[in-house]
């Protein structure tokens, strides 16, 4: 065999081999959509090369069914048209706040452990907690296996969800889960915190010492699995998220909003002042976030407020999250000012649509104030000389 067929003959066999093992790993994993039974055939396959015994998955996966419900909350998932002031006056209630203070007293033993081996304080977890599920009374009622099954089939995003159903499998091998019976948000979120599968075998803690992870009705379980997760999320122990602050009369208002950090103490230099009284983080980066502009509140965040953002992406949400936190750790309510007019649905489209002629990517105009929003509102604020300071008014739509 000369040199040339021999390279032609190894060729061939390589790509024979690529192709054998593409077909098969399509048939053993197909990614999503045909007939239920065939998917749920390759799911069991992918479980059991991953090393989860064939009965853990047999036993997960019998009976389930596509849930139409869940399709129909996943194609009109809402998303947050409150304002800040809005959303965080209803969400961080003086009852939420007033129960959230007693479970850190009643579970103090537990939080106290969340604290010394991950870092992550009480009130981080608990306001968590408490706008999740309120302390674990409203978990949802969609049955989890069945959940996860529909989005992994569904084929708009079988990547996010074909590995939480594979960790659902996990979960039923180690006897934490009954396919049959758990419940709990459409999306497959389970228990107090509501937290996913995947994250759960991941960062599960067994806090009562009963040998299983149920992160649904034992609070310890939750807390501490909670705490593990966000510390791998990268929250740094004793230091702050987010610091409500008080502000001058004059700032540079385009270098506030996330993504804008520079060191804390150059704001403090400029005048702004912590209503805390504390500037011993000085060192650290830090954004002014100005959630309904210059004259609305104000606060600094931090490096650990990326977890927020991790957890949830909505900026109203997590704005308020944070700031229930330092509520939980003994800061005041905040001040609500005196905020500008903002736009309604039919003004922050219009608005949308005037940003866009002006070559602003803001995605679709759909009324919301999002990122990308933010940021345009921000930068036509600086052209025409006003206050640039993302908060989309009546008077920036007339001007443009």
């Amino acid at each position: 065999m000369t040199a040339a067929k021999a390279h032609a003959f190894v060729l061939a066999l390589t790509l024979t081999g690529l192709m054998a093992s593409t077909a098969a790993a399509q048939t053993a994993a197909p990614a999503c959509g045909g007939e239920l039974s065939s998917f749920l055939s390759g799911v069991k396959a992918e479980a059991i090369a991953k090393g989860i015994p064939a009965e853990a998955a047999d036993k997960a996966l019998s009976g389930a069914a596509i849930d139409q419900k869940v399709l129909s909350r996943d194609r009109a998932q809402g998303v947050f048209r409150q304002t800040f002031l809005e959303f965080s006056q209803r969400t961080v209630s003086q009852g939420r706040l007033d129960i959230g203070r007693q479970k850190m007293t009643q579970l103090a033993d537990v939080f106290r452990r969340a604290e010394t081996e991950f870092g992550v304080a009480p009130g981080v977890i608990t306001a968590f907690w408490a706008m999740e599920t309120d302390f674990g009374a409203v978990q949802g009622d969609f049955n989890t296996r069945n959940a996860l099954v529909t989005l992994a089939h569904d084929c708009r995003r079988p990547e996010l969800f074909r590995p939480q159903l594979i960790s659902l499998i996990e979960m039923v091998q180690h006897g934490d889960l009954d396919p049959t019976t758990n419940t709990g948000a459409w999306a497959g979120e389970i228990g107090q915190v509501q937290m996913l599968p995947r994250d759960i075998v991941a960062h599960g803690i067994d806090g009562d010492g009963d040998g299983h992870i149920n992160v649904k009705t034992n609070s310890a379980d939750a807390i501490l699995t909670a705490a593990s997760f966000i510390k791998s999320l990268g929250f740094k122990a004793g230091e702050p998220w987010i610091q409500e602050v008080e502000l001058p009369a004059e700032l540079p208002w385009e270098k506030s909003g996330l993504g804008n950090e520079m060191p804390a103490s150059q704001w403090f230099a400029a005048g702004v002042k912590p209503r805390d009284g504390k500037t011993s983080f000085g060192n650290l980066p830090a954004a002014l976030v100005l959630p309904q502009g210059r004259k609305g509140p104000a606060f600094l965040t931090y490096p650990n407020f990326a977890i927020y953002l991790e957890w949830n992406k909505s900026f109203i949400y997590t704005t308020s999250a944070a700031y229930f936190a330092t509520r939980l750790s003994g800061a005041p309510t905040y001040l609500k000012g005196t905020p500008d007019e903002g736009l309604d649905d039919t003004g922050m489209k219009a608005l949308q649509a005037k940003l866009q002629a002006h070559g602003h990517d803001v995605g679709k105009i759909d009324g919301i104030l999002g990122s990308g929003t933010r940021v345009a509102v921000q930068a036509e604020q600086k052209r025409l000389g006003m206050a640039a300071d993302g908060w989309p008014t009546p008077a920036l739509l007339n001007a443009l």
